[in-house]
Order: structure tokens, then C-alpha cells, then sequence
């Protein structure tokens, strides 16, 4: 018999721990599971489940993370916001619990995370991942928008089919089989015509500090995939690096709204939990991007990459020392150098715009 590696066996390890730990939560829920059982489960010792992830909560945060399908395949361009947000929310609702389906393993299928964290750091994070599942939803509607006098900003009617989206899953993780999914994805449908007089004019960027001036080496890390392609992430591109923490993802759309146009932005997330809130982040960036994927062509965010930093490789290359959930930082790279850098509240702003004139991004809809 063939003698196993080290990393062979802590990779089966790690599989036996995750496969014990599905079936312990999709039984007793969260609350209710006990690591020993799991360890139980697996045939493992209590510390062999710990030496792979440090909490329950990292545990039940992997299980779903594990659970979230990655499709591959290019969507067909929808034929506009009305298509592409029923399309949309056909894809996310497929997750939905049945009547005959457990409390608990419902729950597993939504991959919910409802309640998993009541600290302020998970609270946090929680919050900032959905205005970013907005923007990229957004940002994706409007490339599909009809250019006749502008494509407007959308990201409000992106966080109102995303609250819609969320309310039906609550109530499907609490009363199964109540209301017809169906009839939530045609509504989202119709919310593509609804005049938000949707405006991005944030108080704070006028006062923001310009980004200081660098000639400093660009030598970006290689092998991390872009969470909205599923390809790797490439950084050889001129353009604009902004490293934000999870306590501060809204700032990723001043970056992206302030850039020129066919440049690349390339937003990198980073914690100083990898174990929780790293894997929080992958999760719902993850579980987004394989329904966005589904519908919207690889097209439909030109120029934006969005890598989820864990060990802060892209960070310690921008230069940004000591990253956590507070972070934010910027630098814009020109021809294989950071040229500019930027720190504190509106960096990424700060960098998209030095050296050049600001461009203004969608332009308002005044309906």
C-alpha cells in the first residue's frame, strides 16, 4: 500500500472532519452541535478537528463554503435588467428549502448565516458583503441597461431585489414551502422599472486627500483567482489596487465609479480573521458570483477583478503593512510601478483619480 503524504493526510483529514461535521449540523442545527460528536462522527480525536479549524463557528462556516457551486460556464448576455434580474433570482432562489426539508438542514441549504454572528466585528462585515454583493450586481445590471441618454446607477434597485431575495429565504428557512418562488422572481423582474432617482454623490470625496506620488516595484502574487470570473486574477494590467477591509467593502465602488474608462480595478479583501471572517467573506462573495455567473457574460464588469486577500499577498505587495477589517488603502500602478499611493477613508477614491482627470461613472437618470 502506498503511503500517504503529509498533506494527503491532513487533506483527508480535513475532508472527514467536514463530510462528519454536514451531517452533525444538518441534524441538530448549529446551536446544538457538539464538536465531540463530530469528532465522533469522523473517528478523529477533539484536537484533530481543532488542528483544522480553530472554532465551530470556522467549522459551520467552512461546510457551507464547501457546499457553494461554481459554474464555469458562460452565460448568455440577458436582453436587459427586466431578463437579467429575473434570471438572477431564479438562480439564487434554487437554494430554497422544501416543506419536507428538516429546520436544520434548511438552513444548510441556504447557507444561511443568520445569527452565526452576534459580535460587532461579524456584524460588521456582515453588513459591508452586502453592500458588495449590491455593487456587483448592480454594476452587472448596468452594463445590460440600454445606452439611450445613459445607463443610470442601479445599486439601489441591486439592494432592494437583494433585501427582497433575503426576505424569502428567512421566511423559507422558517416556514418551508410558504410562498412561491416563482412568483418573488417575477417581481424582481419588475423592480428593473422602478425610478429611484438612483445618484452617486458621496459628501466625503471632495475633502478626500490626494494620493501621494511613488516609484516604487509592482510585483503582484501569482495564483489567486478572481472571484467574479473563477479565472486567475491577472495584476499586470495598469490601473488601480485597493485594499479594503471587510469593515470597509462600500469604498470599493469609489474606485470603481472614479476610474477612466478600460482601466483595470482590482479590489483585494482582507481581515485579520481569516479563519471566521475570511471565510465569511468567501461565502457570500462565492455564493454571489456563482448566480451572477449564471446569467451575465465575463463581460458584464470590464476592468474589475475582486480577489479575497486571506493571507495578504496583494497587500504585502501594494505595500500596506499589518492589513485587518479596518484597512483602507490604494495604489495605482503604471507600467510595472506603484505610481501613487493612498491611505485612510476615501484612498481608493484618491488613486482612481491621481494623475488624471476624475470621470464621473453612469450618468444620473433624472426619469
Amino acid at each position: 500500500m502506498t503511503r500517504l503524504t503529509r498533506a494527503q493526510q491532513q487533506e483527508r483529514t480535513r475532508a472527514a472532519v467536514l463530510a462528519a461535521a454536514r451531517r452533525e449540523f444538518a441534524e441538530r442545527g448549529y446551536a446544538e452541535a457538539k464538536v465531540d460528536r463530530i469528532a465522533e462522527r469522523a473517528e478523529l480525536t477533539r484536537g484533530a478537528v481543532y488542528s483544522n479549524f480553530p472554532s465551530k463557528r470556522a467549522l459551520y462556516l467552512a461546510v457551507l463554503l464547501d457546499s457553494v457551486e461554481r459554474p464555469d460556464t458562460a452565460a448568455a448576455p440577458p436582453s436587459g435588467p427586466h431578463e437579467a434580474l429575473g434570471a438572477f433570482a431564479y438562480a439564487w432562489l434554487e437554494r430554497l428549502p422544501l416543506a419536507g426539508d428538516t429546520p436544520a438542514d434548511g438552513k444548510l441549504q441556504l447557507r444561511s448565516t443568520a445569527g452565526l454572528f452576534d459580535d460587532e466585528p461579524g456584524r460588521t462585515a456582515s453588513a459591508q458583503l452586502t453592500r458588495l454583493e449590491a455593487l456587483l450586481l448592480a454594476l452587472a445590471l448596468e452594463s445590460c441597461a440600454p445606452e439611450g441618454g445613459g445607463r443610470p446607477r442601479l445599486v439601489r434597485t441591486a439592494e432592494l431585489v437583494l433585501t427582497m431575495l433575503n426576505g424569502a429565504g428567512h421566511l423559507a428557512g422558517t416556514a418551508p414551502g410558504f410562498g412561491d418562488p416563482f412568483d418573488v422572481a417575477r417581481a424582481c423582474e419588475h423592480l428593473a422599472g422602478l425610478d429611484l432617482a438612483d445618484a452617486w454623490d458621496p459628501p466625503h470625496l471632495p475633502f478626500v486627500a490626494p494620493a501621494r506620488p511613488a516609484q516604487d516595484p509592482w510585483e503582484p502574487p501569482a495564483g489567486l483567482p478572481d472571484e467574479i470570473t473563477g479565472r486567475p486574477a491577472g495584476f499586470g494590467a495598469d490601473g488601480v489596487i485597493a485594499v479594503l477591509g471587510t469593515g470597509r467593502l462600500e469604498a470599493a465602488e469609489e474606485a470603481v465609479r472614479a476610474a477612466r474608462p478600460g482601466e483595470q480595478v482590482t479590489v483585494a479583501v482582507v481581515t485579520g480573521d481569516p479563519a471566521e471572517i475570511g471565510r465569511l467573506a468567501r461565502l457570500r462573495i462565492g455564493d454571489l458570483t456563482a448566480c451572477l455567473r449564471r446569467v451575465f457574460p465575463s463581460g458584464a464588469w470590464p476592468g474589475l477583478r475582486l480577489v479575497v486577500d486571506e493571507r495578504a499577498a496583494v497587500a504585502s505587495a501594494a505595500g500596506v503593512p499589518d492589513p485587518d477589517d479596518a484597512t483602507e488603502a490604494a495604489v495605482r500602478v503604471r507600467a510595472g510601478r506603484i505610481v501613487f499611493r493612498a491611505h485612510g477613508r476615501g484612498a481608493a477614491h484618491a488613486a482612481a483619480v491621481a494623475g488624471g482627470p476624475v470621470t464621473t461613472g453612469p450618468e444620473e437618470s433624472d426619469g
